[in-house]
C-alpha cells in the first residue's frame, strides 16, 4: 500500500512550482483569480512575501497540488492513505475528493490571512526529548501559557506561545539535556490555545461550504486517526488550534502495513521525519474495535502543561447558506469552549483522562466490564458495579477489566456500604489491594468503617518535597453535609489505632493519615437512580463547596478536594449547568444502563428506551429495608414501586406474618410472592447466614423482613434475567434524567438504545455541553 504526505509551513522554497506551472496553466489561472496576484511571480521571483504567513499557505497549497496532479499524469497510483502536516492536510482532503482545486484554495487563503494577523507569539522546536519529557519540562517550570504545537517524531516536538515564555523556555529545557532548543522564524503562536480567535472566524467561513465525505482515508493531525465522514469541516477547523499529532499519524501507517510513504511536494522534511520514526517508534496497531470507539471521540489526547486540550470536531458541515442569506450568514458556534475543557484539569491529570466525566458503579453488575472498558478507552473514568455480587463475581469482574485494558488505561471499582454484610466489605478491599486497584467509588457510607479506611491508607508515602501521596485514590458519594465532613476530615484516630493494632497498616501509615483527608475527591449526589436522600444539586454544590473550603482551611491541606456533581444529569444542559456551578467533574449514571454495554436484561432497556422524566417513583430500599432508606424506581410499565411501598407499610403496622389479615396476607402470597411464606422463608433460609436465620427464628417481626426483603431480590434478578414470569415485578434503580435524555434523542438514531453506545452517549453529552455554554457566554448581555 502507499500513503501520500503532503508538507506544511516551512517548506515553502523560492523556485518552487516552476516547471508545474505551465503545465497546469488552467490550474494557475485559477489561481491567480482566486487570490488576486500571481501565484508564478510569488513562488519564483518574491522571497519577502513568500515568507509570509498570508502568502505561504496558498503557495504551498497550489504546488503541493499541482505536485500532486502531476504524479498522476505520470501514472503513478492513486494513494490508499493520504495525510499533511498542518497546511498540507488540505492538499490531503484534496487528493481524497473532499473539495475541488478551487475551493481547498478558497480555504487556505482565508486560513492564511487569519493566521498571518497573529502576532507576539512564537514557536520552538526542542529536540532529543519526547513528548512526556517536554510536557514535564513546562508543567514543572510552571509554563502553562505553552502548548505542545507539534508533534513531529519521537524526539522532535514544537512548543508554541508567547514569544517571551518561547525564549525564556531555552534554558529550562537545555538544562533537562534536550539536544538543541531553536526558535523558529514565525510571526504567531500557531496550533496553540492563542488561535482560538482564528478559528472562531475560520469556522464561521469554512461552514459556508458543503464538503464531500473522504474517498480515501485521510489521517487527521488532530487524532491520528482518519477523519470521520460526517465531521470533516469542524475536524479541519480544529486543526487551527490543535496539536499536529505527526508521529503518531506515521506510526498510524505503519500499523496499517503501509509500505511506501512518499512525500509530494517541495523539500524532503516529511520524508526525513519518516525515516526518523520508522527508525525510533513502534507501529501504531489499532484493533477493529478500538477504530470503531476512535471514532467516537471528539478532541485529541492533552497536549499542554496545564492540560487544555486541541479543539474539538463537532457536528456535520452546514450547507452553504440560501443566496439570499449570502450577507447574513447563519451564525457558527465557535470551539472556543471543548469538551476536554470542561471541569477540572487536575483531575483529569490525576487519572489520566481526557473528559472530566464518569460512569457511577451501578448495582448488581449493571456497571460491567464491558460498560468500564468503553468509558475507559474514551478518555473518561468508569466504576465496576459491585454492589449485590459475590466477591468471586467482582474478581471475575476485576479480572476481566485487567485483561482487556491495557497500560494505564483509568478504571476504578464501587466499594458500598452494607451494614449487614461487613464481611463482604472487607473481602472487596482485600480483594481491591490484591488487584491494585487504584481507585475506588466508595458509596452508601453514612460513617466510615475500617475496611474503607484500610483501603485509603495502604501504601501512603511521602515524596520529597514533603508531600504525603496516597497509592489508593478515593473518590466519595456523599449527598449530607455531615457525611462529606467525615470525607473531608483526616481518618479518625480512633480507626486508624484500630488498623495499626491489628497490623493492618503500617505505623508509617498510619503517622502519614493526618496529613491528607479520607477522600481525593466528592461526588455531590443530587437526587438519582437508586439510593437518594433527593437531594438538590443548587443548593448542596455550593453548600459543601463552603464546607470543603472551611475544613481545608483547619487542617492546611496542600491540595483542594475536588467536587463533582452526580444525579439527574441525563441532558447538556444539566452537565452545562453542573460545570456552570463549578463542578470539577459530573458523574452519568441512570443513562448508561440504558446502553448496549450495560449489563442488564434487554426486556429493562425496552421499558427503559421510552420512559419520560416523570415515570419514576420511590421505594423502599432492599438491601436497607428495616431503615426506610429509599431508592429512585422506574414506575411505568410494573408495579414493584406499589407492591414494595405496600410491604414496608405492613411492616411498620404489624410484629409478625401472622398478625396481616388473611386477605392481604393470601394477596401477598399469590400476586406479589407466587408462593407462599413458608416457601419464601425456605429459600431465605438457604441464602443467609446462620446467625440471621436463628435472629429471625426467635424474633417474628426479623423473619417477616427478611421474607419481605425476598421480594427485593426476587424482583432484582427478574429484572436482570429479563423473566418474562415477573415482568411487573421488575426492580429497576432509575432516575428522570434518563426520562430526559430519551426526549434530548427522541427522532435521532439514538432513540433505540440498541444504538447507544456508552462512550458515544457520554462524550455526546460533553459536546454538546460545551456548545451550550459557549452560546450562553456569547449571548450575555445581548438582546
Amino acid at each position: 500500500m502507499i500513503a501520500y504526505l503532503f508538507p506544511g509551513q516551512g517548506s515553502q522554497q523560492l523556485g518552487m512550482g516552476a516547471d508545474l506551472f505551465d503545465e497546469f496553466k488552467k490550474l494557475t489561472d485559477i489561481a491567480d483569480e482566486v487570490l488576486g496576484y500571481s501565484i508564478r511571480s510569488l513562488c519564483l521571483d518574491d522571497p519577502e512575501r513568500l515568507g509570509n504567513t498570508e502568502y505561504t499557505q496558498p503557495a504551498l497549497y497550489v504546488v503541493n497540488a499541482l505536485s500532486y496532479y502531476q504524479l498522476l499524469e505520470e501514472g503513478k497510483p492513486r494513494p490508499d492513505y493520504v495525510a499533511g502536516h498542518s497546511l498540507g492536510e488540505y492538499n490531503a482532503l484534496l487528493a481524497a475528493d473532499v473539495f475541488d482545486f478551487m475551493t481547498g484554495l478558497r480555504l487556505v487563503k482565508k486560513r492564511g490571512e487569519l493566521m498571518g494577523r497573529v502576532s507576539g507569539g512564537g514557536m520552538a522546536a526542542v529536540l532529543g526529548l519526547g513528548e512526556q519529557e517536554v510536557l514535564d519540562v513546562l508543567r514543572a517550570s510552571g509554563l502553562d501559557s505553552l502548548d505542545v504545537a507539534n508533534l513531529n517524531s519521537p524526539t522532535q516536538t514544537v512548543i508554541s506561545g508567547p514569544r517571551e515564555d518561547v525564549e525564556q523556555a531555552k534554558d529550562l529545557f537545555m538544562a533537562a539535556n534536550a539536544q538543541s532548543y531553536s526558535v523558529l522564524k514565525v510571526s504567531g503562536a500557531f496550533h496553540s490555545r492563542q488561535m482560538i480567535e482564528s478559528q472562531r472566524e475560520f469556522a464561521e467561513f469554512a461552514h459556508q461550504f458543503e464538503l464531500r465525505p473522504p474517498t480515501v482515508p485521510v489521517i487527521a493531525n488532530v487524532t491520528a486517526r482518519p477523519y470521520r465522514s460526517d465531521r470533516v469541516v469542524d475536524t479541519l477547523v480544529s486543526q487551527i488550534s490543535s496539536s499536529v499529532r505527526w508521529c503518531d499519524s506515521v506510526r498510524y501507517l505503519m500499523g496499517k502495513d503501509v509500505e511506501e510513504m512518499v512525500q509530494v511536494g517541495p523539500g524532503r522534511v516529511l520524508t526525513g521525519l519518516v525515516r526518523s520514526i520508522r527508525r525510533k517508534a513502534e507501529p501504531l496497531i489499532v484493533t477493529p474495535e478500538e477504530e470503531r470507539e476512535a471514532a467516537l471521540l471528539d478532541e485529541p489526547p492533552r497536549r499542554t502543561a496545564a492540560t487544555l486540550a486541541p479543539a474539538a470536531a463537532a457536528p456535520a458541515a452546514a450547507a452553504p447558506a440560501p443566496a439570499a442569506a449570502a450577507t447574513a450568514p447563519a451564525p457558527v458556534v465557535p470551539r472556543a469552549i471543548l469538551a476536554t475543557d470542561l471541569g477540572s484539569a487536575g483531575f483529569r491529570r490525576d487519572y489520566g483522562l481526557r473528559y472530566a466525566c464518569v460512569t457511577g458503579g451501578m448495582y448488581r453488575g449493571i456497571a460491567s466490564p464491558e460498560l468500564v472498558a468503553a468509558v475507559a478507552r474514551a478518555g473518561m473514568l468508569g466504576f465496576l458495579g459491585t454492589a449485590g455480587q459475590t466477591v468471586e463475581q467482582a474478581e471475575a469482574g476485576i479480572r476481566q477489566l485487567k485483561q482487556t485494558l491495557t497500560g494505564d488505561t483509568a478504571f476504578g471499582v464501587n466499594l458500598v456500604h452494607d451494614p449487614r454484610h461487613a464481611g463482604w466489605e472487607d473481602a472487596l478491599v482485600d480483594l481491591l489491594l490484591r488487584y491494585d486497584i487504584r481507585v475506588a467509588e466508595v458509596s452508601a457510607f453514612i460513617t466510615l468503617t475500617p475496611a474503607m479506611v484500610r483501603y485509603r491508607l495502604t501504601g501512603l508515602r511521602r515524596e520529597a518535597d514533603g508531600r504525603v501521596v496516597p497509592r489508593h485514590r478515593v473518590i466519595a458519594k456523599v449527598s449530607r453535609p455531615e457525611v462529606a465532613r467525615a470525607f473531608l476530615s483526616p481518618a479518625p484516630a480512633r480507626l486508624v489505632g484500630q488498623l495499626l493494632e491489628q497490623g493492618r497498616i503500617t505505623a508509617a501509615e498510619a503517622e502519614l493519615a493526618a496529613e491528607l483527608p479520607v477522600a481525593d475527591d466528592l461526588c455531590l449526589e443530587a437526587d438519582s437512580g437508586g439510593h437518594t436522600d433527593q437531594g438538590v444539586a443548587l443548593a448542596l454544590l455550593p453548600s459543601v463547596r463552603r464546607l470543603r473550603d472551611t475544613v481545608a482551611a483547619q487542617y492546611g491541606y496542600r491540595q483542594r478536594v475536588r467536587l463533582g456533581a452526580a444525579g439527574g444529569i441525563g441532558t447538556p444542559e444539566a452537565a452545562a449547568a453542573c460545570f456552570l456551578m463549578g463542578a470539577d467533574f459530573v458523574t452519568t449514571g441512570s443513562i448508561n444502563q440504558c446502553t448496549v454495554e450495560a449489563g442488564t436484561s434487554d426486556q429493562v432497556k425496552d421499558l427503559l428506551q421510552d420512559i419520560d422524566i416523570q415515570d419514576t417513583d420511590y421505594a423502599p430500599a432492599g438491601d436497607l429495608f428495616e431503615y426506610g432508606s429509599r431508592v429512585q424506581v422506574l414506575r411505568k410499565g410494573v408495579l414493584f414501586p406499589a407492591r414494595a411501598n405496600k410491604l414496608y407499610e405492613l411492616y411498620k403496622r404489624h410484629d409478625s406474618l401472622d398478625g396481616i389479615d388473611a386477605a392481604t396476607a393470601g394477596q401477598l402470597q399469590t400476586r406479589y410472592f407466587g408462593r407462599t411464606f413458608d416457601e419464601v422463608y425456605q429459600e431465605v433460609r438457604a441464602h443467609h447466614p446462620a446467625a440471621e436465620i436463628e435472629k429471625a427464628d426467635q424474633d417474628p417481626r426479623h423473619k417477616m423482613a427478611l421474607v419481605f426483603r425476598w421480594y427485593f431480590a426476587y424482583s432484582t434478578q427478574a429484572a436482570l434475567s429479563g423473566s418474562d414470569e415477573g415482568r411487573v415485578d421488575y426492580q429497576v434503580h432509575c432516575g428522570p434524567a434518563l426520562g430526559a435524555f430519551n426526549q434530548w434523542v427522541k427522532g435521532t438514531e439514538l432513540q433505540d438504545w440498541r444504538r447507544r453506545r456508552v462512550a458515544e452517549i457520554n462524550l455526546r453529552l460533553l459536546q454538546e455541553a460545551a456548545d451550550l455554554m459557549a452560546r450562553r457566554l456569547l449571548a450575555v448581555g445581548t438582546d
